[in-house]
Formats: C-alpha cells, structure tokens, sequence
C-alpha cells in the first residue's frame, strides 16, 4: 500500500486524521513524520506538521480494534501498592458515569485540610525529586507550583525551552513524571494529594484535539452506521470522549479492554 500523506497544525492532529481515514488506531499504522511543525509567534511563521501514513502489512482490518490483553507488573513495595490504588480509584470512578454521579462522587471525596507547614513540605518534596530528575537529564526546568487547598490539588508548571522532551509522545512523558511524582508526594500522607503537571498548556491543547476528534467520530457512525473503536488512552481522556459526546443525540460511548489497553468504543444509539 502507497503511503497517504497528512498535514495538521500538530504531529497529534495529523496521526488523529489519519486514524479517521483508514478507520483504525494509530498502532495499526506506520507512521513518517515528514514535519513536526511550529507553532510561530502570534500565528507568524506557522508551519504545518506533515506525516506519511500506510496501514501495516498483514493488519487485518476486521481485528484491527481488538485491544491486546497484557498483564501489568505489580509493585513489590505495599505502600506503593496503596498509592496505586487511589490514583485508580481516583482515575477510573464512575468513568462513565452521569455528570451528577460524578459531582457526587467529587464531594465525597473532599480534600483534607492541611497546615500551611505540611503543604510547604509537600512542595518541597516534589520539587526535590523533580529537580533531580532535571538535572539528570541536563535539562534547564524552571518548576512553579500551586497547592489548591479546597480540592486538595497540587499543580505544577515546567517553564523553559524544549519543552516537548518532557511532553513526549501524546503526553506518556508527562503522565509517567505526574505518576512519579504523585508517589513521591502521597508516601506516609493521609488523604490523597492529586498531582497535575503541565507545560505549554500541553494538558488544555490536547482536551481539545480530543473533543475535536470525538465530535468527528460521532460524525462518522452517524454517517456510516458503523461503530468505531478509538485507540487506548488514560482514563482522564477516555472522559473527556464521554464527556464531550454525553449529550449526543445519535450516538453513544462506553469503555472496554483492560489497563493500559482500554479504549472507548463509539456506536449509534438504538432508536
């Protein structure tokens, strides 16, 4: 098969629009990025990202949705056992949940009130590990952080050139920093601290990229009657899909497959 050519304001956007295209995931498709664009300054000196995108050989389009089934290594330290147990409780309640059962979800889950003291070290504890792992990797990283007492919340912000070696591909960078992180900060702790770390916005652009695919994917079974499987994401943007189509008319969402291979699966609603 002929490599197909597609451009985008992102590398993400373009691989999205090519999954459209050939209807399956991005796992089923060899991928060339000719370009990984720019952004410019004030829409000046943009320039669009350019891939070439074949389907795989020997893919066999009927299986190409099925998710792989592979067990996950677990954690020899209990405490971090723990951990992990609230980040997946944290993550995946009432995924697919009416936005009520989620606001009820939400309060009963209400942060607990920290002295000013225990939230400094918390700070310190996480820009500590985290301006180790910088100077690791040699990487200039101004570090901001913000502890939203009401919601429990700690953000962090990376500010500094080449951001997107922290980002990585569709954020896994990113999110494996934020899980670290969260360990890092959470050990010994009552009540659990959530962790969201951001860089050039990079958490806001891609909820967008996905409510724009969502919407093109309701579009498409509308069109085709056909039910589309996306490919696997972290529960966070599997929400964002159900969110961003819950009051669809014409089409419905739901979660299958298990962690880290769940996706979510588009279908038309039976009337």
């Amino acid at each position: 098969m002929e490599f197909k050519e597609f451009s985008a304001k992102t590398a993400d956007e373009a691989i999205t629009k090519a999954s459209l295209e050939f209807e399956t995931s991005s796992e089923n498709l060899e991928i060339q990025v000719i370009s990984e664009g720019k952004a410019g300054f004030l829409g000046f000196g943009a320039k669009p990202a350019i891939i070439k995108v074949r389907r795989k050989a020997n893919t066999d389009v009927s299986q190409a949705e099925e998710p792989v089934k592979k067990e996950t290594p677990v954690s020899a330290r209990e405490e971090k056992k723990e951990i992990k147990r609230e980040v997946k409780k944290e993550a995946t309640v009432k995924e697919d949940a009416p936005a009520k059962e989620l606001e009820r979800v939400q309060e009963e889950r209400k942060a607990l009130v920290r002295s000013e003291e225990e939230i400094a070290d918390i700070k310190a504890e996480a820009e500590k590990f985290l301006t180790g792992v910088f100077k690791a990797m040699e990487l200039p990283v101004e570090v901001k952080m913000q502890y939203k007492e009401p919601e429990g919340n700690l953000d962090i912000e990376f500010v500094g050139q080449d951001m997107g070696i922290l980002i990585g591909k569709r954020g896994q960078t990113l999110d494996s920093l934020q899980y670290l992180t969260s360990l890092v900060v959470n050990k010994g702790r009552q009540g659990y601290i959530r962790v969201k770390l951001d860089t050039e916005d990079y958490r806001n652009r891609r909820k967008e990229t996905l409510e724009n695919l969502a919407r093109s994917i309701a579009y498409k079974v509308r069109k085709t009657r056909k039910t589309v499987s996306l490919e696997p994401m972290n529960p966070y943007e599997r929400r964002i899909i159900h969110s961003a189509l819950q009051g669809n008319r014409y089409v419905e969402t739901y979660s299958e497959g298990n962690e880290p291979y769940r996706h979510v699966v588009v279908k038309l609603k039976n009337r």
